[in-house]
């Protein structure tokens, strides 16, 4: 019903306000009495194959929601109601910022997938944290963070480091997110002498706190094999926890969508399944050259149980979705995990 139905219906409208109406429902329609219960009961699926356990952290079951969707963490609870065994809010950043300039989000119908040049538009640390001190469930909970758009690169240290301080006590682990395009001179700090300071210095602090979060990194899926390689070797010289892989990408090689409608919405990552392929390879490279030293979370392209097991035989250790959420629906997440657990071997 989502796909024939209420799918053609959203495609109408702007991609970024239908995303606003579609959360501003989801909040509302979760206070009523009974909805909780019965989102839960259409679209939380719990098996004991599912329970992962990675970088020292339990997860229900291995399918998150990405980075994006929640930004400033006003709607955790009820996203844990749609089956999902994590969410990462954000990319969040030290002070408010309004993102670029709209429309900033484009659907490519043709491709199943998205381009965005949202620009790390979110209400600030502060905000955050201060929803996510009231959830009620107890869904793990990552914060991806960021730098303003206004901090200089040499700076940018301070930007995460207040991001972190602000979200410790609210977050089960963070990301740190140097790989969006929609940022100017981002993605620099992903070269290996800023990158290995940056997160450095955070795992330094991290150290301090009484019980240290998990740290991942979030990488771009344009590297090629000696940027990976620099990153398996900044990830283990650091300490950290991890790798998400991966963001979004600036190559538009392959698509079904016209040059001249890609020419007319311009500059942006591209999501979902055009980032299938690519985001899976990167998966494998990390997880075959580093002989599996760390754990890799997959996002890029999965729309449905057969992708998400891609990424996995690939070596991920976790999943994310976005994309794919959009395109399929609600009930994706308990799809790929009904088709997981019935995969998993039986046990007497």
């Amino acid at each position: 019903m989502y796909k024939r139905l209420l799918l053609p219906l959203l495609f109408f409208f702007d991609a970024e306000q239908v995303h606003y109406w579609v959360c501003d429902v989801l909040r509302f329609a979760y206070k009523l009495p009974g909805v909780p219960g019965l989102l839960k009961k259409l679209y939380v699926y719990e098996h004991p194959s599912l329970v992962r356990e990675v970088a020292g952290l339990r997860f229900k079951n291995p399918v998150g929601l990405a980075a994006g969707f929640d930004k400033n963490a006003e709607m955790v609870d009820e996203l844990a109601a749609l089956g999902f065994g994590y969410v990462e809010i954000g990319t969040v950043t030290p002070r408010p910022q309004p993102g670029n300039e709209k429309a900033r989000l484009f659907r490519l119908k043709a491709d199943k997938g998205l381009i965005n040049r949202m620009g790390f538009n979110n209400k600030g640390a502060a905000v955050a944290a201060a929803k996510l001190r009231y959830r009620q469930s107890d869904i793990m909970v990552g914060g991806n963070i960021g730098k303003n758009k206004d901090t200089p690169n040499e700076r940018a240290l301070d930007d995460y480091i207040s991001c972190f301080q602000e979200l410790y006590d609210v977050v089960d682990y963070f990301v740190v997110n140097v790989s969006s395009p929609n940022t100017p001179g981002l993605r620099d700090l992903q070269e290996k002498e800023p990158l290995t300071h940056l997160l450095r210095e955070l795992q330094k602090l991290n150290g301090y706190k009484p019980k240290p979060k998990p740290i991942f990194l979030k990488i771009a899926p344009d590297l090629n094999h000696s940027q990976l390689d620099d990153i398996i070797a900044i990830v283990q010289e650091t300490g950290i926890a991890g790798v998400i892989a991966t963001n979004t990408t600036i190559a538009r090689k392959g698509l079904r969508t016209s040059d001249a409608e890609l020419e007319k919405i311009g500059a942006g990552g591209l999501s979902g399944q055009p980032l299938q392929y690519r985001s899976t390879e990167v998966i494998r490279y990390l997880c075959e050259k580093s002989g599996n030293a760390f754990p890799v979370l997959g996002v890029g392209g999965i729309a449905s149980p057969a992708d998400a097991r891609a990424k996995l035989n690939a070596g991920a250790a976790l999943l994310q979705i976005y994309t794919g959420f959009i395109y399929e629906g609600p009930a994706l997440a308990k799809r790929i995990c009904k088709s997981l657990a019935s995969e998993s071997p039986k046990t007497n």
